[in-house]
C-alpha cells in the first residue's frame, strides 16, 4: 500500500527513518536516543516486569552502553556490568546495592580522596557507618568486621601512593566472614590486573581515567565477577533474595540467577532507574573506542613510569619516590605478585622539606610553575602528563590525620605519566626540580 504524500510536519519528524531497520555497522554505533519503539503492547509490558530484556529508556539500558558493559565485563573476566555517569557513581552505586542504613562497610585507608568523602562524611548521612583499616594489616581488615558489615572495599593500586593491595589475603578475610570483595581497579586496569585472579567479586572503574584514556570522557563502570553466593547467606541480601516488587513478585536471584546477575540487575532497575546516574550513548562510544587500545597504553604508561621513577629516586631534591617497581618500595614484592605485567604509571614523589608547612607550599607551587610539559590537572590516567598536589587539591577534603595515615604530606606531588617521550618527561621534572 502506497501512503499519501506526508505534510511538512509530518515528514520533518518521521521521513527516512523506520526503527525496524537494521543496519549493520562495523564500529558500534551511538544509538543517541532517549527511548525505544516496542514491537507491542506485550512485549513492553514483558520488558517493563523484567521478564524480558531489551530497551526502554536510556536512563537504564541503551544498545551503544551495552556494549560498553559488555566489553569491559569480558576484559575482567565478569558476567555482567553497569555503566555509570562516572567512576565516582560506580562506587556510590556497588556500595549502596550491597549496604543499608543500619549497616557497616569496611574500607582501606589509603583511597582516593573523593571516595574518602563519600565513605567518611555522605555515607553516615544515610546511617551507613565506615570503619578505615591500613590496607597492610590483615588483622586490622579481620578485626573490623561486624555482625552488621556487609562489604570490604579497596583500590587495587592506590591513588595517590600507588600501594599495592594483598588482593588475595583480604579476599580470604572477606570471604571467611561470608562478606564480597569490591576492588576499584581504576590505575591497574584489567591490562595490568584482573582482580578477580585474586578473590575480588565485584569491580568498579573510573572509565574516566585508563579506560578512555584520554581525559575526554566521564563514565564508570561497575562488574560483577560472578563469584559471590549471596544465596548462601540470603538474610543478609533480602535485596537480592526477597520478593521484588519490580519483577512481578519474585526475587532477583530468582529471575537472574541462571543467566545473568541479580546484582547488576539491581544496580540497573533501582539505583540508576531510581537515582539517574546515567552514561550517555556518546560517552560510551568514546570510551569503548580508548578500550580498543588499552593494552599498547598501558604498556607505555607503565614503561615510562619505571623510567621515571627510578631516575627521580636519585635526585637530590626528592626525598622519597612511591613508586612499586622500585627494589626499596616496601610494596615491590606485591607488586611483583598482583602486577607482573608492569606497576602502576600512577604515584607519588615527596620533595625535600623546608620544614614548615608555608614553606613547604611554595616550594610545590615553585616546583609546579617551573613545569612546561607536564600540567597541573585533577585527573590521572590520561595520554597526558599530569601532576597535582594531594594536599591542597584531590585529599584537601581529609583531615591532617586522614592524610597522614594515607601517607600524603604537604611536599607530596602526584604525578600521572603519560605517552609523551619518557625522555622529556624526565628533563621536564628534572628542570623543574632546579
Amino acid at each position: 500500500m502506497t501512503l499519501p504524500e506526508r505534510s511538512l510536519a509530518t515528514a520533518q519528524v518521521q521521513a527516512g527513518y523506520d526503527p525496524r531497520t537494521e543496519v549493520h555497522t562495523a564500529v558500534p554505533p551511538i544509538y543517541q536516543s532517549a527511548a525505544f519503539a516496542f514491537s507491542s503492547l506485550a512485549e513492553a509490558r514483558d520488558l517493563f516486569a523484567l521478564r524480558k530484556n531489551g530497551d526502554i529508556y536510556s536512563r537504564a539500558a541503551n544498545p551503544t552502553v551495552l556494549v560498553l558493559e559488555e566489553r569491559i565485563a569480558a576484559l575482567e573476566g565478569g558476567i555482567a556490568a553497569a555503566g555509570v555517569a562516572s567512576g565516582q557513581a560506580a562506587v556510590a552505586l556497588s556500595l549502596l546495592a550491597l549496604v543499608h542504613q543500619g549497616q557497616h562497610i569496611v574500607a582501606a585507608s589509603q583511597l582516593y580522596g573523593g571516595t574518602v568523602d563519600l565513605l567518611h562524611d555522605t555515607f553516615p548521612d544515610w546511617g551507613i557507618e565506615v570503619t578505615f583499616v591500613d590496607q597492610d594489616d590483615i588483622d586490622a581488615w579481620r578485626a573490623a568486621i561486624r555482625p552488621t558489615t556487609r562489604v570490604l572495599f579497596a583500590e587495587s593500586v592506590a591513588n595517590p601512593l600507588a600501594q599495592v593491595l594483598r588482593v588475595s589475603e583480604v579476599a580470604e578475610v572477606a570471604h571467611a566472614a561470608g562478606l564480597p570483595l569490591v576492588i576499584d581497579n581504576t590505575v591497574a586496569t584489567p591490562a595490568l590486573q584482573r582482580p578477580k585472579e585474586f578473590g575480588a567479586d565485584i569491580v568498579v572503574h573510573s572509565a574516566t581515567k585508563f579506560l578512555g584514556g584520554h581525559g575526554s570522557t566521564l563514565g564508570g563502570v561497575i562488574v560483577d565477577l560472578g563469584t559471590f553466593d549471596f544465596t548462601a547467606h540470603p538474610e543478609r541480601w533480602p535485596q537480592l533474595t526477597a520478593p521484588y516488587a519490580r519483577t512481578g513478585g519474585g526475587s532477583l536471584v530468582e529471575r537472574f540467577g541462571e543467566r545473568g546477575s541479580p546484582f547488576i540487575a539491581l544496580i540497573k532497575t533501582k539505583y540508576v532507574h531510581d537515582l539517574g546516574p546515567t552514561l550517555s550513548a556518546t560517552s560510551a562510544f568514546q570510551l569503548l573506542q580508548g578500550v580498543e587500545t588499552l593494552d599498547l597504553r598501558l604498556g607505555r604508561h607503565s614503561e615510562s613510569a619505571e623510567k621515571v621513577a627510578s631516575t627521580l629516586a636519585d635526585h637530590p631534591r626528592i626525598a622519597k619516590v612511591h613508586h612499586p617497581s622500585l627494589p626499596d618500595s616496601p610494596w615491590h614484592a606485591a607488586a611483583l605478585a598482583y602486577l607482573p605485567r608492569g606497576a602502576a604509571s600512577v604515584f607519588s614523589v615527596d620533595l625535600v622539606s623546608t620544614g614548615d608547612a608555608d614553606g613547604d607550599f611554595a616550594l610545590v607551587e615553585q616546583f609546579v610553575e617551573r613545569l612546561r610539559l607536564l600540567r597541573l590537572v585533577a585527573n590521572i590516567g590520561d595520554a597526558r602528563s599530569m601532576v597535582a598536589h594531594p594536599a591542597s587539591m584531590t585529599h584537601s577534603h581529609l583531615t591532617p590525620d586522614q592524610r597522614a595515615v594515607a601517607g600524603i604530606s604537604e611536599t607530596t606531588v602526584r604525578l600521572s605519566i603519560g605517552l609523551e617521550d619518557p625522555d622529556e618527561i624526565i628533563a621536564d621534572l628534572v628542570q623543574a626540580l632546579g
